[in-house]
């Protein structure tokens, strides 16, 4: 017998539908259930189930995260070079492109050094090296044995300014989807979008129309995986918590204070720009962002959440298709914003524990170098730390040391992810205000809603 009254009964419909309906909610209600599963499970926390035991359910409660992220790294390439060429070819001419070219350059460049310059002043100020347990870093350099941690190709390299130039022209589209270089593929879809608007719209048009094709196609895909999206959500949370345990994150966490200390200034930051430059309700903005910083909080990848994006600022924020189209896959391959404020901290935190003094000089250059390795950064989980090891290793800091922070980074990542998610739909914003009024829109495909 049913002892629910009536009042509670249509609660639960409300709430029932609410949770079928509504993204958002849906992926909370992952991230909580994935939270409490994995502190259950974790070693350090409840520890419900043997520790080997307690490994294979992480790997297996991740399935679907996993295969959420597979399905959008599959179609990744050919969505950002599609939605590229068509934001620029529904343009109607280069002019569009010069527009939004030297307004988008200056402004992801300037928000970038915002981002940096915050968090070389936070992690000055807050000094989070020195609440560090000097045995903790003892045991850290003991068992990892000096070894590098982290091992990648080097994402700052030796090359001359020319060859990195050079090198941003693939020997072909395929070399640059097989290696994931996002930025010959931004530079591609540019190049073949700026010759489409240079021959006759007759001969243009057929091509146009496969691009559409194929950006219709890829997006179709994208809204099958999203339908994983609360599961996944639910896995790789679970997953991390059932790793990481409570141990590691109270262990570093002045240095964790620190990096979401510097993410909330960098979100404010926007919220400025939003109400100043945008001319936009900062409130109603989050709470049009809030689906797309959630899934990208739960992913750790703007490329998962791109699409999401697209659709949030085309209908909500109600940003023109052209705009949308061509800032947003650009903005999830060289604006990272969270990941350069992020590197900035780490980078000091790890001086200020094997006890560098930087000068300010070294510090302005450590800056300078996290912009230029930020830009162009894979838009995947994890790369975050591929970077900083590189960055660190210039100035003293023993390989061993971004062990340090392995235990904490992928809380992190998946912070400085949303800030990522968010500084792009601000960029959307902005652009929106200042090129908007000049554009038409041709009739094209809509953007599908995921999920």
């Amino acid at each position: 017998m049913n002892s629910a009254t009536p009042s509670e009964a249509s609660l639960l419909d409300k709430i029932s539908i609410l949770v079928r309906t509504r993204l958002w909610v849906q992926i909370i209600v992952g991230m909580v259930l994935g939270i409490a599963v994995g502190l259950a499970l974790s070693p350090s926390g409840g520890a419900l189930v043997d520790p080997d035991v307690a490994d294979k359910v992480a790997n297996w409660v991740a399935l679907p995260g996993r295969i959420f992220l597979a399905l959008i790294q599959l179609v990744v390439v050919v969505l950002v070079l599609t939605s590229i060429v068509v934001g620029i070819a529904s343009g109607g001419n280069v002019e569009f492109l010069k527009r939004v070219g030297s307004r988008i350059a200056p402004y992801f460049v300037g928000t970038t050094i915002v981002a940096t310059t915050i968090g070389a002043l936070i992690a000055t100020s807050i000094e989070p090296g020195a609440y560090i347990d000097s045995a903790l870093v003892e045991r850290v350099m003991a068992t990892d044995g000096g070894a590098t941690p982290v091992t990648a190709p080097a994402v700052i390299d030796d090359a001359s300014i020319p060859d990195k130039i050079v090198a941003l022209i693939p020997d072909s589209l395929l070399s640059a989807s097989l290696e994931k270089s996002m930025l010959q593929v931004v530079f591609v879809a540019i190049l073949l979008a700026v010759a489409l608007l240079s021959v006759s719209k007759e001969r243009a048009r057929p091509l146009l129309e496969l691009f559409v094709s194929l950006q219709e196609v890829a997006m179709k895909v994208v809204a099958w995986a999203m339908l994983l999206a609360p599961w996944a959500v639910f896995g790789l949370l679970a997953q991390i918590c059932i790793k990481i345990g409570v141990d590691a994150i109270l262990g570093m966490s002045v240095y964790v204070g620190a990096v979401m200390l510097g993410l909330l200034v960098l979100l404010a930051f926007y919220l400025l720009l939003v109400a100043v430059l945008g001319r936009r309700n900062p409130f109603a903005f989050l709470a049009a962002a809030r689906e797309a910083q959630l899934l990208a909080f739960s992913t750790s990848s703007s490329a998962a959440v791109m699409p999401l994006s697209m659709q949030i600022a085309h209908e909500k924020l109600k940003v023109k298709k052209p705009i949308v189209q061509f800032i947003v896959p650009l903005g999830a391959t060289v604006n990272m914003d969270g990941t350069a404020l992020y590197q900035v901290i780490a980078a000091v935190f790890l001086t200020q524990v094997f006890g560098i003094d930087l000068t300010l000089g070294q510090l302005v250059l450590l800056t300078a170098t996290t912009v230029g390795a930020s830009i162009g950064s894979p838009s995947t989980p994890g790369v975050g730390i591929v970077i900083l090891a590189t960055i660190v290793a210039g100035i003293g800091v023993p390989p061993a040391g971004v062990a340090l922070i392995l235990g904490v980074d992928r809380i992190l990542d998946m912070s400085r992810t949303a800030i990522n998610v968010t500084g792009d739909l601000a960029a959307c914003v902005v652009m929106n205000r200042w090129l908007g009024d000049s554009l038409d829109e041709e009739p094209q495909a809509e953007i599908p809603t995921p999920g």
